[in-house]
């Protein structure tokens, strides 16, 4: 089944929606809190983008968890970025406390709805409140400013340093398919011969992309996967990225690729946001709450739901065996083919 959720996002807005009066000091001061996982980081960029449009002259700190903190380094307005690694007895909390109490704000965003929000002295103040509505991420972080009908897309930025290493990695010269086989975990991981059937039947002769070079992403420890995927192929076919690089140059690399077939994951978000046709897959998790956002991205999973497999008797979140075996590999090829045909004529 796909599902296509871009249209829910509409043009970004340039007027403010919420005026800061005058300035303290001369600057605007913007403390952004977001969030620990870098898919959750990833799509409230569209946001923090919102206000470097709003406040292009304001001065953004931006903390969140240590993973997709080096995404946030090279984003506009963005000054400085504070790393919250986890310490017992919600001691990082006390440690951003103290690192911001002292500074005068003009605005605190608070995405992950904690006390921070409150103690630090602001002129505003933004915090999210918990939602159960069946409603994509990225609406419900709109609605904290009233942009949930036109919520604006999650946006990255590369650094020359980057975009340079990202350029000897995968040179000019054709097609590149971008290829995510991995996730944080089993059950939400297509079989990894499955995305060997799809990018053989892609890049071969007649395919969507033929011809085209393979860039396979994933974490260090996700080398097994990554491993199994290569072999299935001639050395010079595939870039293998896996752990190979951080995360900007990652980006910078995805911003290269053609197409992006993943599992439901931060790369999965990563790619959207590089602008670049994005197809994520789905099985153990919703595509409703977490699809792809972007320019030209969607979802697809197997007959069932996410509700007939996590709602499923004999489910196990421990398990780490494939909970995906009913997508099919003609249904993805199909759906990546129809999506490149959808951007060319965009």
């Amino acid at each position: 089944m796909v599902q296509q959720l871009s249209p829910l996002i509409l043009a970004r807005p340039a007027a403010s929606l919420l005026p800061l009066g005058s300035k303290i000091g001369p600057f605007v001061r913007i403390l952004f809190i977001t969030a620990t996982r870098i898919g959750d980081a990833v799509l409230s960029t569209g946001l923090l983008d919102h206000l470097h449009r709003t406040y292009p002259d304001a001065r953004i700190t931006v903390a969140c968890g240590p993973a997709p903190a080096p995404l946030f380094a090279a984003l506009p307005g963005v000054v400085e970025v504070i790393p919250m690694v986890k310490q017992r007895r919600a001691g990082h909390w006390l440690r951003l406390w103290h690192q911001t109490v002292t500074r005068r704000w003009s605005l605190v965003v608070d995405l992950r709805g904690s006390a921070m929000g409150w103690l630090v002295p602001t002129l505003r103040r933004k915090i999210i409140r918990s939602d159960w509505s069946p409603q994509h991420r990225l609406v419900h972080l709109a609605r904290l400013f009233g942009l949930e009908h036109s919520a604006p897309l999650p946006r990255l930025a590369a650094a020359p340093a980057h975009k340079a290493r990202a350029t000897e990695l995968i040179p000019d010269g054709g097609a590149v398919l971008g290829i995510g086989p991995t996730a944080n975990w089993g059950g939400k991981q297509w079989a990894t011969e499955r995305f060997v059937a799809t990018a053989q039947a892609l890049v071969a002769a007649g395919g969507a992309l033929a011809g085209a070079r393979i860039a396979v992403f994933g974490a260090k420890e996700e080398r097994a996967a990554v491993e199994a995927f290569k072999a299935a192929f001639r050395p010079e076919q595939v870039i293998d990225l896996a752990g190979m690089v951080d995360l900007p140059t990652a980006y910078a690399c995805l911003e290269r690729c053609s197409l992006y077939v993943g599992n439901d994951s931060g790369l999965m978000h990563m790619a959207a946001a590089a602008g670049i046709p994005t197809l994520g897959l789905f099985g153990p998790s919703s595509e409703v709450l977490y699809g792809p956002m972007g320019r030209c991205c969607r979802s697809l999973r197997g007959r069932r739901s996410f509700e007939d497999i996590c709602h499923a008797p004999d489910f196990d979140y421990r398990s780490h065996v494939s909970l995906m075996d009913d997508l099919e590999v003609e249904a993805v090829v199909a759906a990546a083919t129809d999506l490149l045909a959808q951007a060319a004529s965009a």
